[in-house]
């Protein structure tokens, strides 16, 4: 029997007016279905929105450390079910067992972070010309907000959105992506679980076509964060911020590592596996180029090639398993387009390149780790974003090329340089696009203690993580007072 789940509006589980659901099923194996999902309809998110809105005021009142309290509850809930959270997660998204147990894990780490936050929501008191006057400013919430996550990482990216948003004071509507809505539901449970307040946090599932569209035009909310595609990112931004909203998004990348001929050669491989490789690919800090001085690019491809034969793709609870299926079925053709755009191309297929078909794997979406050389920047599969277990090897005649390559696309999210030079690094660091880089580590590495976001298409708005974490969910406020 498929159970049926249904949206939280106003602290109730509610179903849509619309009556229909959307099923969905294990990318590693379509014939089992995960659950049926309310296909929610403008209506239902309207309903979610006001509630949201009604519920503002006296969340607002609360103190940042009740809110921290709350915060806290949901990380002691998180630790007492990561198996059967992680368990969700591979069934959903199809990643290895293991790596949902890393995902669960840095979730909490995440909350550790979010409410050690609570002490960030100060404000400054400045000298003002009038001696008589006492200057000083105030951190308010901005009100009802939205929060849109993508399926690779669906605990982890929810939390850090809807965490800081909360502990700022704001209250939140919550859409997840279709293909994540079970884990949605689960993380939902815990913060009703933990106790928090009837409003203060609503979800609804359905077509981004139409809860997203909802989210995006309606006044009522007064910012909106998302993760997910540069097509969609640019495209919710331009209307909410059209319609006076603030919006925060963070979504494609085309990162390169560039290996130098000083570097640890086993060590940047690794690097590069680690980073363009597992979870299949799907992350947006994940290496799609390798960018290498010709003197050593037969070398690196021979010992991508090796590393990439040795990893196991099987279901993720199999036993060793490197990588599980691929997301979903769209991302499976997508993988397979630019597999045939790269032979197209001229690019040379060195391993991997097809969809897995034996040892049961006809029954999901099983994908080889590929590995291609003969790569140039012009070609697609140099500039367009795969989010596959993809990469691409491209030649150059120099490190300052190199750093030109790396440079040469409309994304600027992360990037890895290995080297031994320590005036390069540092020059690397330099120059180098993006948002977030790193020196003889893999692209795809992040710590919440640290900003996160990228340049160009790869980010709109304030950074997420770190220091800047609350930045986007407040309002500053100067305050002139004469007694």
């Amino acid at each position: 029997m498929v159970t049926t789940y249904s949206n939280y509006i106003d602290g109730t589980w509610i179903n849509s007016d619309s009556g229909k659901t959307f099923q969905q099923t294990n990318p590693a194996n379509t014939g089992e279905i995960l659950g049926a999902f309310q296909d929610s309809t403008a209506e239902d998110t309207k309903r979610a929105i006001t509630s949201s809105v009604e519920a503002f005021p006296e969340w607002k009142k609360t103190t940042p450390f009740e809110r921290a309290d709350i915060l806290y509850r949901v990380m002691s809930l998180i630790e007492e079910d990561k198996d059967e959270l992680a368990t969700v997660i591979t069934k959903e998204v199809g990643k290895t067992f293991s790596a949902a147990r890393k995902e669960v894990e840095s979730t909490i780490k995440a909350l550790k972070h979010f409410i050690s936050a609570v002490n960030q929501l100060s404000g400054e008191t400045i000298p003002s010309n009038d001696p008589d006057a006492f200057a000083y400013t105030l951190k308010e919430p901005l009100g009802a907000v939205g929060v849109i996550t993508p399926f690779n990482f669906p605990l982890g990216i929810g939390i850090f959105k809807i965490a800081p948003a909360l502990i700022a004071g704001n209250t939140v509507v919550y859409k997840p992506t279709n293909e994540t809505a079970q884990i949605a539901v689960k993380l939902v449970e815990l913060f009703e679980k933990a106790g928090i307040p009837k409003g203060v946090l609503n979800m609804v599932t359905g077509d981004g076509a139409v809860v997203g569209h909802e989210m995006a035009t309606n006044e009522s909310l007064q910012a909106i964060s998302f993760t997910g595609s540069t097509d969609v990112g640019l495209s919710l931004g331009k209307t909410v911020r059209n319609r006076g909203g603030k919006m925060q998004a963070e979504m494609g990348g085309k990162n390169a590592t560039v290996i130098l001929e000083d570097a640890d050669f086993e060590e940047a491989v690794k690097g590069a596996i680690i980073s363009g490789m597992f979870n299949n690919g799907q992350s947006c800090t994940g290496t799609s180029l390798i960018v290498v001085p010709k003197s050593i690019s037969k070398t690196i491809t021979d010992m991508l090639v090796e590393k990439a034969q040795e990893l196991k793709v099987a279901d993720g609870f199999s036993e060793g398993a490197d990588n599980g299926a691929i997301a979903n079925e769209r991302q499976l053709n997508k993988y397979l387009h630019y597999v045939d755009v790269a032979k197209k191309e001229g690019a040379v297929i060195e391993y991997g390149g097809e969809r897995l078909m034996d040892e049961g794997r006809d029954k999901g979406y099983f994908v080889a780790p590929t590995v291609v050389s003969n790569v140039n920047t012009n070609m697609k599969i140099a500039q367009e974003e795969i989010f596959g277990p993809f990469v691409g090897i491209i030649e150059v005649d120099s490190y300052d090329e190199a750093i030109d390559i790396a440079n040469n696309t409309e994304f600027g999210l992360s990037s890895s340089i290995y080297t031994s030079d320590l005036n390069k690094a540092h020059d690397f660091v330099s120059r180098i696009e993006t948002g977030v880089t790193h020196v003889n580590i893999p692209s795809n590495l992040f710590e919440n203690q640290l900003p996160f976001g990228g340049k160009k298409k790869s980010s709109l708005g304030p950074r997420e993580q770190g220091s800047k974490a609350l930045d986007f969910w407040l309002d500053t406020k100067a305050v002139y007072m004469k007694p």
